[in-house]
C-alpha cells in the first residue's frame, strides 16, 4: 500500500478515535444513562383510584429533585475543574430535562460553593453560569432552597446574603409551594439554631404561620363547615399533609444506617454527626414535625444518599450530591406526587471513572496505533530510537 495512503488512512483513525472518544464522553453518555430511569408509579393501593380533593391519580406531580450543585467559585475553584463540574452538571441537567420532561425541578440548597464569603462581582458571575447551566423551558418550574454555602453556616449568615439569594431566586427561602393538590414546604434549615437570632425568628415565624395555615386547611375539610374563630385569616391550601423540603437533614446520630451504592463510604458511616453543623439538632427536629406532620422529608446537605425513618412514620430521603467534585457517581430523585400518595425512583448519572477510564483507553489505542504506524514506515528498531530520543529531549 502507498505510503501517502496509509498516512491518510491513519489521519481518518485518529480523528475518528479522538472525536469518538470526546463525543462519546462530554455528550453521548448521558443519554444511555439517564433513558435507564424512568417515573415511577403510584401503587393505587395506598391512596386509592383518587386523591384527597378527588384528583385522579394520573394528575400525579413529577417532580425531580437534586442537591448540592457547589458552582465553584473565584477564590476555591481551578478553572479546570470548574469547567469540567460545571460542564458535566449541564450535560446531566439539560440530558435530563429533554428525556424526561419534569414539571417541577427542586434543588435542595448549596447550589453555589462560595455565596457565603463572594463579593458582589463574584455572585452576579455565579448566578449567570447558575442560569447559563440550569436553563428551563417555561413547561418546567425550576425552586431553589438555600444551604449554608450559599448564604453561609448559622454565624456567617446575614441578611444582606439572605435577601440577595432570595432576590435572584425571586421568592421567599421560606414558603409553600402548591402544584396539582400537593403541597411542598420550602424550610431555611440554616436558620433553625433556635437561638433567637433576627433571621431565626423571623423563619421559625414563618414556619409557625405555614403550620398554622396548614393545619387549618386540614381542619375545614374534614369538618366541612366554614373556618373557625381560631382560623380566621388563614390561608387556605389544599388539605394533604406536606412533602417537607430543606438542606440540612433532620437529626440523626450518623449514617451508621445508610445502605446503597450511593450511601457514604464505609469507614465514614459511623462518624457522629454533629448537631447545627451535620443536621439539624434534635429540638428544631421535633418542632418540624410536631408543625408539620410531613408525608415525606427530602433533605441534602451530606453528599450522600440515606433512608431514615423518623418516629416511626415520617420517611426522610437525603439526595446526594449533583456533582462530580463531591462523588464519582451523582444522582437525583424522580417522585410522582398526587395529594393522597407519592412513589420515588433514583437515577444515577454517568460515573466520573468510567469517563476517565474511556478517555485512557483511547490514549493508549492512539499510542498503539502511533507505534503500529511508526513501525509500518519506519521499522521497529527506528521507530524505538525516535521514541527514546524524543524522550530524550523532552528531559
Amino acid at each position: 500500500m502507498p505510503r501517502f495512503s496509509v498516512r491518510w488512512m491513519v489521519a481518518v483513525l485518529l480523528i475518528l478515535l479522538v472525536g469518538g472518544a470526546f463525543f462519546f464522553c462530554e455528550y453521548l453518555i448521558y443519554f444511555p444513562t439517564i433513558l435507564k430511569c424512568a417515573w415511577p408509579k403510584i401503587n393505587h393501593a395506598r391512596g386509592g383510584g383518587e386523591g384527597i380533593d378527588g384528583r385522579p391519580m394520573d394528575s400525579a406531580v413529577r417532580a425531580m429533585v437534586l442537591s448540592d450543585t457547589h458552582l465553584l467559585g473565584a477564590v476555591g475553584g481551578h478553572w479546570f475543574d470548574k469547567l469540567r463540574r460545571e460542564w458535566q452538571m449541564e450535560r446531566a441537567f439539560q440530558t435530563a430535562l429533554w428525556l424526561l420532561r419534569p414539571e417541577i425541578v427542586f434543588i435542595l440548597g448549596d447550589i453555589f460553593d462560595e455565596g457565603k464569603w463572594s463579593s458582589q462581582k463574584h455572585w452576579e458571575d455565579d448566578v449567570r453560569r447558575f442560569h447559563r447551566m440550569f436553563r428551563h423551558s417555561t413547561d418546567t418550574e425550576l425552586v431553589v432552597l438555600v444551604g449554608n454555602h450559599d448564604i453561609g453556616f448559622h454565624y456567617e449568615m446575614d441578611w444582606f446574603k439572605l435577601q440577595r439569594f432570595e432576590k435572584v431566586f425571586n421568592a421567599s427561602s421560606t414558603r409553600i409551594v402548591t402544584k396539582k393538590g400537593v403541597n411542598f414546604l420550602l424550610v431555611n434549615s440554616v436558620a433553625l439554631h433556635g437561638d433567637g437570632c433576627p433571621i431565626c425568628q423571623s423563619v421559625e415565624k414563618e414556619l409557625i404561620k405555614l403550620s398554622r395555615d396548614l393545619n387549618c386547611s386540614l381542619q375545614n375539610s374534614q369538618s366541612g363547615s366554614a373556618v373557625t374563630d381560631s382560623c380566621e385569616g388563614s390561608q387556605l391550601y389544599p388539605p394533604t399533609p406536606p412533602i417537607m423540603l430543606q438542606h440540612y437533614p433532620l437529626y440523626r446520630v450518623s449514617d451508621a444506617g445508610c445502605t446503597g451504592l450511593d450511601a457514604a463510604p464505609p469507614e465514614e458511616r459511623h462518624l457522629l454527626f454533629r448537631e447545627k453543623y451535620d443536621v439539624l439538632s434534635k429540638e428544631a427536629s421535633q418542632r418540624l414535625l410536631q408543625w408539620f406532620k410531613p408525608r415525606l422529608i427530602l433533605s441534602g446537605h451530606t453528599h450522600s444518599g440515606c433512608e431514615v425513618l423518623h418516629d416511626n412514620k415520617y420517611p426522610e430521603i437525603s439526595v446526594p450530591s449533583f456533582s462530580w467534585r463531591n462523588r464519582n457517581n451523582p444522582s437525583f430523585i424522580l417522585a410522582s406526587v398526587s395529594p393522597s400518595s407519592y412513589a420515588l425512583s433514583k437515577c444515577f448519572l454517568p460515573e466520573e471513572s468510567t469517563v476517565i477510564g474511556v478517555y485512557c483507553s483511547a490514549g493508549a489505542c492512539l499510542l498503539l496505533l502511533f507505534l503500529a504506524h511508526c513501525m509500518w514506515m519506519k521499522g521497529l528498531l527506528q521507530c524505538l530510537s525516535l521514541f527514546l530520543l524524543g524522550k530524550h529531549k523532552s528531559l
